[in-house]
């Protein structure tokens, strides 16, 4: 199989993996504590987004790396980690929604540009050196972790929405 190959499986593996993982494990755990609760882990989680740096060091990566993705993929997870620990700090006060929300979205789309990023690229495995991990094992993790994010939000704002739907029952002997 081509190294390519052996990359893409190692990103689907991944992905099976630390989904067992989170619906096993993580989730369970997750959805009986509070919103804060359950979100303070996830968010701490990603304050380890500082290891995207490592695409800027020379040596960790090859030199063939493009320019412009190992920008996109240091700097986006740099805003990622202080966006992460922004929505952590503000969790409990009227600022952490919108945060978590802020962080959530650009964490994912920032994760998922890297994917587009280094496809359209032409990136080879070799080129990333010891970085490999942060694609085939990290981000599937801080992507299923975005996931769990989101419905921790939707499941937040669903018992409001449901609320204000309903219609009032009709008076009885009125």
């Amino acid at each position: 199989m081509q190294p390519i190959g052996l990359f893409g499986l190692s990103v689907v593996f991944s992905f099976v993996a630390w989904g067992l993982v989170s619906a096993h494990v993580i989730w369970p755990e997750l959805r009986e504590r509070t919103f804060e609760d359950a979100m303070r882990p996830l968010l701490i989680l990603h304050s380890f987004r500082f290891v995207g740096l490592s695409f800027l060091i020379p040596g960790v990566v090859s030199g063939d790396l493009p320019v412009n993705f190992t920008f996109d993929a240091a700097y986006g997870d740099i805003v990622a980690m202080l966006l992460a620990i922004a929505a952590l700090a503000a969790l409990r006060t009227r600022l952490g929604i919108p945060l978590v929300w802020i962080f959530n979205l650009w964490g994912s789309i920032d994760l998922l540009n890297a994917f587009y990023q280094a496809s359209r690229g032409g990136i080879m495995p070799g080129h990333l050196g010891a970085t490999y991990l942060i694609p085939t094992v990290l981000v599937p993790l801080a992507l299923i972790t975005h996931g769990l994010m989101f419905r921790l939000l939707v499941r937040r704002a669903r018992p409001q929405v449901a609320r204000y739907a309903t219609p009032h029952p009709p008076a009885v002997g009125v």
